[in-house]
């Protein structure tokens, strides 16, 4: 089962959330453990829906909860913003605190992996764990930014169909080098339909203000700041190299590592059941320590 539920963000901004319950029965034999509580926040241009098979699982133990984070999904989509680190931090410390999850375990998924480390950073009282999917400390550079604003411009959009949403990226996008068909499942959901066709619920120029406060900073101070324990998870892949993910664990007072084969940046989505395979143990750990 899953229910809907509103969390008001930073500079009252609408927030749509989704918690998962697992079977009954489950949850009767996970006994008082299921009280912890799990978030998830999915990464640039996703949407909560994209943690589903991920949430189904976690509801047997934790009490999970995926957020549409500003910008994205069903949330609000403010017109002047903002879409600043800031923001995205206060808007999970705000759906952790309404929704009684703390002390929460965090998984995040590139975007949302930064803001779950920036929030463990700043509030340690409210993390528990956290889980890092497939995202960089370092900065990614001005031509990073001009390249995502050259393929924004290269989407056939509107689309005529989903189907034509899911051949695009997932076989025909010239700027990827191995699309997959769960890369087109991963852009056909967010989609929505307007008379003329298929478009993105979300607004490119947004994405770019949003992805700027990556693009151009580093985040390596924040995440040596992180005292729970976390994951570190990539893709063989993804976009979060080897060299850089092991420095990421080094630089975490209590990092481990894991990495999934034949996945790439959308590891959750490419992989479901090697991305299950990798952070169990790790979230088993958590709960009986």
């Amino acid at each position: 089962m899953v229910r809907r539920i509103d969390v008001t963000g930073a500079d009252g901004v609408r927030l749509a959330a989704w918690e998962f319950a697992g079977p009954p029965e489950r949850h009767e034999e996970a006994g008082p453990e299921r009280t912890s509580g799990a978030l998830l926040l999915h990464g640039l241009m996703g949407r909560a829906s994209h943690w589903s098979a991920t949430a189904r699982w976690l509801a047997e133990r934790h009490r999970t909860v995926a957020l549409d984070q500003r910008g994205h999904g069903l949330s609000d989509k403010p017109a002047e913003g903002p879409f600043t680190r800031e923001a995205y931090v206060a808007d999970a410390e705000a759906a952790i605190e309404q929704l009684g999850l703390a002390p929460v375990t965090l998984i995040g998924h590139s975007m949302g992996a930064l803001t779950g480390w920036q929030l463990a950073a700043r509030r340690p009282d409210l993390v528990r764990a956290l889980i890092i999917c497939d995202m960089r400390a370092s900065a990614l550079g001005v031509a990073s930014q001009r390249e995502w604003s050259d393929w924004f411009r290269s989407w056939p959009v509107p689309f005529a169909t989903l189907a034509d949403v899911r051949k695009w990226f997932g076989e025909d996008d010239p700027w990827v080098e191995r699309p997959t068909p769960a890369r087109g499942e991963f852009f056909a959901e967010v989609m929505t339909e307007r008379a003329d066709g298929w478009h993105p619920v979300f607004s490119h120029h947004q994405m770019l203000t949003a992805r700027e406060t990556w693009v151009y900073d580093a985040h390596w101070e924040e995440l040596a700041q992180v005292r729970c324990p976390t994951l570190v998870v990539r893709g063989l892949d993804g976009d979060l190299g080897r060299a850089e993910a092991q420095e990421m664990v080094r630089v975490l007072p209590r990092g481990q590592y894991a990495e999934v084969t034949d996945a790439g940046h959308l590891i959750h989505y490419d992989q479901p059941e090697a991305w299950r395979a990798a952070i169990e143990p790790f979230l088993e750990g958590v709960l009986t320590s």
